[in-house]
């Protein structure tokens, strides 16, 4: 299994998937336990959800499991969240709170290791590839970080989650007009809730990829799984009805970064 793959499209969007993919080495799953073997924390259908919204987008999505790696985490292990529950680079509980390995089969400092040479490296020397190519091009890349999660989780955050969270590490990681329609369209989107960096402010994707004085902005947008999935439990179904006016926002969304990121953006932002 490679451990990425890449639609490579001719516009000014990246899209980033870290966290689609499903497989892991037979090892890695046979070390789970029955509740890891769930995959509950992935981002169930994201790739389904925004296949075809802008046809020019380059997409890289991640095909290993993050139970394997996270490849949305600080590769030497630091928090993004200081303070607060999250789950780590190769995670060990789920977002739950709860063992997802079999008693002593968590990986050690050597296992971790190798992970990152065998996974999450490579997606991010490919991510770092696609930036680079779109930027060549265009004068400017814009990375757009795609994520969901469940709306409720009491160990990680109180209440209901908004549906759309947009995160932008409290504007630094985009140019503010970018950072400004994002937000917009959020809040005027019709029976939908939205939140600019709130819980969720952008993960290490964002933080380390966004550089607007170099013409690569980044967002990240983690969408609530109630506003795609027709339940947040097993099996995680993916329900068209719930997704279709949210592809429309998602889609404006997207349509609005590439016509923010024209010329005038490119010559302004260096």
């Amino acid at each position: 299994m490679e451990p990425f793959s890449v639609s490579r499209g001719t516009g000014c969007l990246v899209l980033a998937m870290p966290h689609t993919g499903t497989w892991l080495p037979q090892d890695a799953m046979d070390r789970l336990n029955a509740r890891g073997r769930e995959l509950a924390d992935t981002d169930w259908h994201i790739e389904r959800l925004y296949d075809g919204l802008v046809p020019d987008a380059t997409v890289v999505r991640a095909n290993f499991h993050r139970y394997v790696i996270d490849a949305n985490r600080d590769p030497d292990g630091h928090s993004l969240y200081p303070g607060q529950n999250t789950t780590g680079l190769c995670p060990v509980t789920d977002f739950d709170g709860q063992p997802i390995y079999k008693e002593g089969q968590e990986p050690d400092a050597e296992e971790i290791g190798r992970r990152l040479a065998d996974f999450h490296r490579p997606y991010h020397a490919a991510i770092e590839q696609e930036l680079e190519r779109v930027r060549r091009v265009h004068g400017v890349s814009i990375l757009y970080d795609c994520h969901s999660i469940r709306s409720q989780i009491p160990f990680l955050f109180d209440g209901t989650l908004p549906d759309f969270n947009i995160g932008t590490n409290g504007g630094s990681t985009c140019a503010p007009e970018m950072e400004t329609a994002v937000a917009r369209i959020c809040a005027s989107a019709t029976g939908y809730t939205s939140v600019l960096n709130g819980r969720f402010k952008g993960g290490w994707t964002t933080r380390h990829y966004g550089r607007p004085h170099e013409n690569i902005h980044a967002i990240q947008m983690e969408l609530a799984q109630s506003s795609h999935l027709k339940t947040e439990s097993a099996p995680f179904a993916y329900s068209p009805e719930k997704a279709a006016p949210l592809r429309i926002h998602l889609k404006q969304i997207l349509e609005t970064l590439a016509a923010i990121a024209g010329p005038s953006l490119a010559l302004t932002e260096t």
